[in-house]
């Protein structure tokens, strides 16, 4: 039966890729791909040569109806992002509420998901957590990091190098120097590293070491001792 399939792909180590998905990549019969050259890499290294047709964020809202029309003609479709889970900070969101609202069926396989290890990692409690994501830029930015400083429970940002010592010192200005932080960079890659600490004492480390990589940073709730 034809169906989207949302197939996370290794966020670093293309070991960490599922046998099932690799399964799905090779028998669709089209890949929409965040950017075709980054996952041409992952299809050459697994020798599946299925085509590629790019879906990403500046054409996405023109695609939508047409892709969920293709599956319901008859066509199996995978989405990928360039790494991850498609529709975590990623497109996605908008071809499967398209699909759900034409009455596609959609599937998401299990698989690599960046912000999952970097929790478990963190040491922090985990039971409840709130997942952000990237912070608005610049509009609303000051107004979502008072919000944030005041949840409850942990809560997990994603931030690029250049942005992320910008970022912990805000925060340290939203939640104090003292709150407690987890800051994961390279997730599954040869450099992984984590360094746990105050937000003061990262603020140090960061300022005195280049930021490298794509960073997951997990705070603790307030409140949390």
């Amino acid at each position: 039966m034809a169906k989207l399939f949302l197939v996370p792909t290794p966020i670093g180590n293309l070991e960490d890729i599922t046998l099932r998905a690799l399964r799905i990549l090779k028998e669709c019969d089209l890949i929409l791909a965040e950017d075709t050259r980054t996952t041409s890499h992952l299809l050459k290294h697994f020798d599946i040569q299925t085509r590629m047709q790019s879906h990403h964020k500046f054409n996405e809202h023109k695609m939508v109806e047409q892709v969920a029309a293709r599956i319901l003609a008859g066509e199996t479709i995978a989405l990928v992002s360039d790494a991850g889970t498609p529709g975590i900070s990623d497109p996605g969101f908008l071809l499967v509420r398209q699909c759900v609202q034409m009455g596609v069926d959609v599937e998401c396989l299990p698989g690599a998901t960046a912000f999952v290890p970097a929790l478990v990692d963190s040491g922090l409690p985990n039971e409840k957590f709130h997942f952000e994501g990237f912070l608005p830029p610049k509009k609303g930015r000051q107004t979502r990091l008072k919000e944030l400083s005041d949840l409850p429970v942990s809560f997990i940002l994603y931030e690029s190098p250049y942005r992320v010592l910008k970022t912990l010192t805000q925060l340290a200005t939203f939640c104090g120097p003292d709150r407690r932080v987890s800051v994961s960079r390279e997730i599954s890659k040869v450099y992984e590293e984590t360094r746990r600490g105050t937000l003061e004492e990262l603020i140090v480390y960061f300022t005195a070491t280049e930021p490298r990589g794509e960073f997951v940073l997990v705070l603790a709730g307030l409140n949390y001792k």
